[in-house]
Parts: structure tokens; sequence; C-alpha cells
């Protein structure tokens, strides 16, 4: 009896080949232009102590209560595959010191994991590339991240973007707000779902960021946190939108803008669309500058921002090109064009470096093999047989852009510069 077959885990998806070139066309544009503001890549595990999480996210955070992969290990230790990638990027940044009296701007890409229930744009294991600085306090910085963001987006030729900010203020400053958050929301108590009142003691700043449209009326009438800022808060955020306003930077200030995770503070921002249903924040980052200090640093101003790569790809495939085929594929015909097929293959990838030549493997006739040529995208068609293996040539014929041509023959030993010419590698 066959076995049945194995599929993957719901939320969670295979990138096959002709996806994975597009995401590689994306993420080569991420890290060019990270390297251009002077960005370095940092790794970390994907698999943490809950624990950080708990202090980081905050316990009573919906990713923290329902939503992250937690399981105990053989030696009885609570782990966690990472939701997300500011608390394992500071963990990594306390306990390597590199936070000691220095500047870091940091980047990390690669997979997240939250246990939700999976719709276009949100999966149970996603992507994201995460930027995280340390050590700048000013507005400045701030201006810097959405700036390069901004930029991110024209280069992807992206233009239905809106910026949305707010300052959370301190913590200070937003406990004083929460009090009278509370008492207004106890008094609409018939108008709050339950996610609301549930976090109507625990988290009462969430309920601003409800999605839930009978609650928009009862949220519009809330006070307003930016009435509560502190005055260093409140010029920080003066600052910022004057720097946005110089920059030419279109943006909207959302009183209701908190984001989810308890370690946010002052500058909030989003970039958000219309373009994928419910599913609309593509960026979305802030200050989290007491964040160190409550893994255990020492107190380090920090900012940064986090891209899920599902949703940006979704907007911006159409206007991607991936040139992932190979420029040459190798038809060889004959037991002797096979042996020699491999060493000259060999010989041109020496000879040109970024050259990409597929060599033709398994035998098989002309006809077929040519077929497997054009299939493959290849610009171009090598061929060689008896002939050309005893003559030392190549015969060479364009499959497309040049296809007409017609076919040439090449010594081999002029052919690296040959293609060189014609292929511009």
């Amino acid at each position: 009896m066959a076995q049945p077959i194995i599929q993957a885990i719901r939320g969670m998806n295979d990138v096959l080949p002709e996806d994975s070139a597009y995401w590689q066309t994306l993420e080569s544009t991420l890290r060019e232009l990270l390297a251009r503001y002077g960005y370095q890549e940092i790794r970390f595990p994907v698999v943490e102590k809950t624990e950080l999480f708990k202090r980081s996210i905050g316990e009573v955070t919906d990713i923290v209560e329902k939503e992250m992969y937690t399981f105990e290990d053989r030696n009885g230790d609570q782990l966690s595959l990472r939701p997300e990638g500011t608390a394992p990027c500071v963990r990594a940044a306390i306990q390597h010191g590199l936070l000691h009296n220095q500047v870091q701007r940091l980047w990390y890409l690669g997979p997240m994991f939250r246990h939700e229930r999976p719709q276009k744009g949100r999966y149970r294991q996603f992507h994201q590339m995460g930027v995280e600085t340390f050590g700048m306090a000013g507005p400045d910085l701030d201006a810097e991240l959405i700036l390069m963001t901004a930029r991110l987006w024209r280069q992807l030729g992206l233009s239905n973007l809106e910026l949305q900010l707010n300052s959370l203020g301190t913590r200070e400053s937003r406990a004083e707000y929460r009090k009278e958050l509370v008492a207004y929301f106890e008094q609409h108590r018939d108008a709050l779902d339950e996610d609301s009142l549930r976090r109507l003691q625990s988290n009462p700043l969430r309920i601003l960021d409800t999605k839930n449209p009978a609650m928009q009326d009862v949220v519009a009438g809330a006070p307003k946190l930016m009435a509560h800022l502190d005055d260093a808060s409140r010029e920080h955020f003066e600052t910022l939108c004057g720097l946005l306003d110089d920059a030419g930077i279109a943006y909207r200030v959302n009183p209701c803008l908190v984001r989810g995770l308890d370690y946010y503070s002052r500058t909030v921002f989003e970039w958000v669309t219309d373009q994928l249903g419910a599913q609309g924040t593509v960026c979305a980052g802030g200050r989290f500058d007491t964040l160190v200090e409550q893994l255990g640093g020492r107190p380090t101003p920090s900012a940064g921002f986090a891209i899920g790569l599902e949703r940006l790809l979704e907007l911006v495939r159409d206007n991607l090109q991936p040139d992932t085929a190979p420029h040459a594929y190798l038809v060889l015909v004959g037991e002797a064009a096979q042996q020699r097929g491999l060493l000259l293959a060999e010989q041109l990838r020496d000879a040109l470096p970024a050259l990409r030549i597929m060599s033709h493997c398994g035998g098989g006739s002309f006809k077929s093999q040519f077929k497997k040529a054009d299939k493959s995208g290849a610009r171009l068609a090598l061929i060689l047989g008896e002939d050309e293996v005893a003559q030392d040539t190549v015969s060479a014929k364009f499959l497309r852009g040049d296809a007409g041509q017609g076919q040439e023959t090449l010594t081999q030993e002029a052919l690296p510069a040959w293609l060189a010419d014609k292929l511009g590698v």
C-alpha cells in the first residue's frame, strides 16, 4: 500500500524555483541599499529562550499569549521559534559586546514564526528584513530610517504606500495617559469587543489599533496620546516631522498608531497600502530606547524597522526582472562530446567568472537536447558534436534576442573572447 504524501504545514509555504528568482532579486536590492547606508548584516538563531520574548514583547501581547511556537526541549528549557527579530538582535548585541561605547547600524533577513490564521499576506512562517540601530538618540536617525525606506520604494517602483507617524512618548508619559484611557473605555464598555475587554487592564493602548469597524467611533472619541507627551518627546517628534517635510516625504499623523509590541517608545511609523486587503502594513518600526536595559544591558537609545517580504513581493513582483537564466546551454552529442564538454564548460567558467553556462547531462538526441536548451531560457546554444571535438571547434546558435544571426562556428580557443563580446560577460 502506497504511503500517503506528506505535505507542508499549513501556513508554511515552499518557494519554488520559478519564484526563487524574484526573491533573490528583491533580496539583492535590499542588500545593496543597506550597504549604501553603511548597515552591516547580523545573523542569529531561529530558536531563542522563551523568556527573551516575554521580557521584550510583553507577556500580555497577542504574540506571546497566542501566537508563539513554544516548546520544552530535552533539558527542560522553554524555547520558542522567533516571532520577530528585534529582541534576538538586541540579545546578540548585548551578549557579544557590540553596544559598549559604540554606534551600530545592523540588519538581518530570515524567517519568523507565528501561529496565526493563514490568509493572504499573513503566514505562519514568514520572512522579514529588519534594521536595528543602537547608540543614536536623535530624530535625525528616525528620519534616516524613513528616508531609507522611501528610497527603497522608489527603487522598486512603488508609489501606492502611505507613511503613518505617531509618538508614544516615554514610559512615564504613557502611564499618565493610560489612566485616562482606561477611564474612558470603562465608560464605554458596552461598545468594546471581547479582545478589547481583555486588553482593557493589561494593554489598553492596543485597543486604539483595533480593526473592528464597529468600534471605530468609540476609538475616534478616545483621549489622544499626543496631548500627554512630555516636552522632550514632543520636540523630538516635531523635529522629525520637520526633517521629513524638508525631504519632501509625505506622511499622515495617526494618533491610533501604537504598534503591537510593548518595547516601543517615542517615534513609531508604518508604511501601509490598500492593495493587500486586510494585511496592509508593509513596513513598520520606531524607537525602542528602553529595550536594551530591559534585557540586561546598559541604557542605549535604539530604533529600527522590519519589512514583511511576502507582502512586499506581492506588491512589486511585476516590477522585478530576475536575470537567473543561463547565458549559454552546452549541447553535447555523442560520448566524446560529453567527456570534452564537461571540461570545456569548466574552462569557460574559469575564463569568464560572470558566465552562467548549463552543460547538458544524461545524453539524448540533438533534437531533444536543443529543446531543453530553449526551455532553459538560455540566450545561446553551444553545440559540441563529434565533428567539433575532432576539429577543436564549437558551433554557436542564438536562441533568443539575436536569433536571426544564424549559426556560427568558432575555435574553442577563440570562444571565451567571442562570448565576452556577444553576451557582455
